[in-house]
């Protein structure tokens, strides 16, 4: 470190160089306190070179510049914090500290404080607490954020590394991109990684070793930028694009960038446990911060890319679209045992859902769509399927979208299962016609599983469903599947597959159940279940795995194409991005395939932009709120043009 010399008419020790920080006094003006030139205790020696104080439980004097300013009661963070006027040689030992006063004591960003209290530890971080005294030095100061860059050194503790700038004024000088916003609304915070988005690992490499190696280094390349609050639902919400708060028309999209940007490093949580203690940078109420400058680097695409074919199939999971509302109102199939309902929660959350929904659909333009999360209610006029469809028609013209009656082709109740939510297909009658029987895979992997809580569904069964263009008479065979998802244990299962936990190597819950449900697929399509002889199959909808998992390396070993490329995404859980939703071809179909794209029109949105009302003030359930297909659901449609050769 690099000293600079005392200013003489000051009395006090100024200036310094560490890890890239500077300080400039300005004149002490006459009349500042004696007090603030007699010695005191350096906040690095509060801080030390470890996690913890070394002086916990010491009533310590000491002085520094007020860095970021946090008073108030809750949901203030009750305090503000000070930066060391000198600092030491030791690059472990940080140069800021949290002062917690809880009210509000009149100090300015930029001035310097003397603060006389206990030191401590508040959720693991360094702290002064207990405050006796704050005294204002009459004397301003400019200080030089610290670099702090991504990701974070391996050698140096990863994580933890961060540590020795707890407190400090922190600099994020490269071009970072929003990889989470799935707390944007509900504690105004974002994640941000360096070079791209987080992937999921197995989304990019292979299961064990690899993708751990992966995830660790994920998890080194990611900060929390927090606003200046620990409350939920904030309004407004500050972070959107250009300096301005969350709006439906002014997104805040994941890929987006900011540079340079400026604020606190703190080690706080949001508020709440579902957002705990972690290194988060605050940059609302920083001296030289304020509300990022987020860039909108990925644009929102107003319709899908160019996929071209005469025939288009598309997927998508529609985040539980349910027309019956309330707990135990449901029921798992018709006549089945009763379940929650799920999706929206009245009337109105449901035309806000519809519209959305309707908007996505209409705009992917495509002759056959398949869906999941749909209510399991049956077919008749007052379904879920049968009300989806006549918003479509509503929408676009009489006879537009016709749904295919599993029931009633396969002459079984409930065909599709006993779960609260099953697939489905709808289609346009003016560019195919179903031919060949309408099949379901509902033994086996897609059949009901026995466990320690009961009889349960874990795959959905599968719906295959032949269709023939109207204008070439070419045939082809599309499936719609959504497989187990990864959020619960199959440990307790008894049957078929049993047991299946998570084993740690990247693949999450249920991957035996998965992987069983794709090879039991593969050999069901080689029968030709809906007997039209046509080899042209198309696999379809949320397979609920990765691009490199098991279940996926499945389909491809038997000859399946997947269509989508190895960095595409559908979907983001815990600020890392990947594929669950599928359009993979047989060998016969690949080469009539024209092309093949996700529409992100969902998982680059914050969920908050959702149809959903609850924890929304008057103001913000119009003003985040559009019925255009913008998060109109948790994960992005498949779309893939087909140019049929009525020769196969």
């Amino acid at each position: 470190m690099k000293r600079l010399p005392a200013h003489l008419a000051l009395a006090l020790l100024v200036g310094a160089l560490l890890l890239g920080a500077v300080w400039l006094l300005a004149p002490k003006p006459a009349g500042a306190p004696a007090l603030c030139a007699a010695a005191y205790t350096p906040i690095y020696a509060i801080q030390g070179s470890g996690s913890a104080t070394p002086l916990a439980g010491q009533i310590v004097t000491t002085q520094g510049v007020v860095i970021g300013d946090f008073q108030g009661l809750s949901p203030a963070l009750g305090g503000f914090y000070l930066q060391d006027l000198a600092g030491d040689d030791d690059p472990l030992t940080s140069n800021g500290i949290f002062i917690f006063n809880r009210g509000r004591t009149a100090v300015s960003l930029g001035s310097v404080v003397r603060v006389t209290g206990r030191a401590e530890e508040f959720q693991d971080q360094t702290q002064i607490g207990s405050v006796t005294a704050i005294i204002d030095c009459d004397i301003t100061a400019t200080v030089e954020p610290v670099d702090v860059t991504l990701p974070f050194p391996e050698d140096e503790g990863g994580v933890s590394y961060l540590e020795r700038f707890e407190g400090m004024l922190v600099r994020l000088p490269q071009a970072l991109l929003v990889t989470e916003h799935f707390q944007l609304g509900r504690f105004g915070q974002v994640v941000l990684s360096s070079g791209d988005r987080l992937y999921q690992p197995t989304q990019v490499t292979t299961p064990g070793p690899a993708a751990l190696a992966l995830q660790a280094k994920n998890n080194r390349n990611r900060i929390i930028i927090d606003d200046h609050l620990n409350n939920q639902n904030p309004d407004p919400i500050l972070f959107g694009r250009g300096g301005q708060p969350l709006s439906a028309g002014n997104t805040l999209r994941g890929g987006d960038s900011v540079t340079g940007m400026v604020g606190v490093m703190t080690y706080t949580w949001a508020g709440h446990a579902a957002s705990g203690n972690a290194f988060r940078v605050r940059p609302v109420g920083a001296l030289g911060g304020g509300v990022p400058d987020f860039q909108p680097s990925n644009p929102r695409p107003s319709t899908p890319e160019p996929v071209g074919g005469s025939v288009r199939v598309a997927s998508f999971n529609l985040q539980n679209y349910f027309n019956t509302f309330g707990p135990g109102n449901c029921t798992a199939g018709v006549g089945g045992e009763p379940v929650d309902c799920r999706g929206a929660a009245n009337d109105l959350e449901l035309e806000r859902q519809a519209a959305k929904i309707v908007a996505a659909i209409v705009g992917l333009d495509a002759d056959v769509i398949g869906l999941q999360e749909l209510e399991n209610d049956g077919y008749g006029p007052e379904s879920a399927i049968a009300d989806l469809v006549d918003r479509l028609n509503a929408a676009t013209a009489p006879g537009t979208y016709a749904a295919i009656d599993v029931d009633a082709a396969t002459g079984q109740l409930n065909a599709l299962g006993h779960d609260a939510i099953k697939v489905g297909f709808i289609y346009r009658p003016a560019t195919v016609r179903p031919v060949g029987r309408t099949a379901v895979l509902n033994t086996g992997a897609f059949g009901l599983f026995t466990t320690q809580e009961g009889v349960r569904q874990r795959n959905r069964p599968a719906l295959a469903q032949s269709f023939e263009e109207n204008a070439s008479g070419a045939q082809f065979t599309a499936v719609v599947n959504h497989l187990k998802s990864k959020a619960t244990s199959c440990e307790g299962n008894i049957s078929p597959v049993s047991p299946d936990p998570d084993l740690g190597d990247g693949q999450g819950n249920c991957n035996l159940t998965r992987t069983a449900a794709a090879q039991e697929l593969v050999a069901w399509l080689e029968m030709g279940p809906t007997g039209t002889g046509d080899p042209d199959v198309l696999i379809i909808g949320d397979l609920n795995a990765y691009a490199r998992e098991d279940p996926i390396t499945a389909l491809t070993e038997a000859g399946y194409s997947n269509l989508l490329r190895a960095q595409a995404y559908t979907f983001a859980f815990s600020g890392q991005w990947g594929s669950l939703d599928y359009a993979l071809t047989s060998p016969t179909l690949t080469p009539q395939v024209a092309g093949a794209t996700s529409w992100r029109i969902n998982a680059d949105e914050p969920s908050v932009l959702s149809y959903s009302t609850r924890f929304k003030s008057a103001s913000q359930l119009a003003s985040l709120y559009a019925p255009d297909p913008y998060r109109s659901s948790d994960h992005d449609p498949v779309l893939v043009g087909l140019a049929l050769s009525s020769g196969h």
